[in-house]
């Protein structure tokens, strides 16, 4: 079966937030019946996985900006925090398929390297080179700043 992620083209598995429009985001869906498969409402669908990447890259920003997390280990922390993951396993694992120490400071052209793992983790995929770059051109891209529920992030 397909990860729930990759149905959703949000290989890292974001949750929606109340007030929070993404750019490239399907509107939410019903929960599905019972014994049907469909996605769960608690996570962002986009229209396509490079909507997902650049979201994926935006909150990557707003961790570093906001939160001051540079470091592979603090930002799985917060990404994956231990009351709903093995979040050791998580950073172990990210850090032996990027090459990152868990303790290394990061820089932005360090972040497709670090999606790439974390979307192995969430989905059990690896993502394109090509995907990854077109996600970060989009993250890129003027006017691509937080925006509040009157907007699109």
């Amino acid at each position: 079966m397909t990860p729930l992620g990759i149905r959703n083209n949000n290989p890292l598995n974001i949750r929606r937030v109340a007030g929070i429009k993404w750019k490239g985001e399907l509107p939410q869906t019903p929960p599905p019946l019972a014994g049907e498969e469909g996605r769960k409402p608690a996570f962002v669908q986009f229209t396509s996985i490079i909507w997902g990447i650049r979201a994926a890259f935006c909150l990557l920003r707003t961790y570093r900006d906001k939160y001051r997390l540079n470091c592979p280990a603090d930002i799985i922390h917060r990404w994956a925090p231990p009351s709903e993951n093995d979040t050791k396993r998580y950073i172990n694992n990210v850090c032996l398929w990027s090459g990152f120490g868990g303790n290394q400071r990061l820089t932005e052209s360090d972040w497709p390297k670090l999606l790439q793992a974390m979307a192995r983790q969430e989905c059990g995929i690896i993502l394109g080179e090509e995907e990854l770059q077109r996600g970060y051109e989009l993250y890129k891209a003027k006017g691509n700043f937080p925006q509040t529920a009157t907007s699109e992030n």
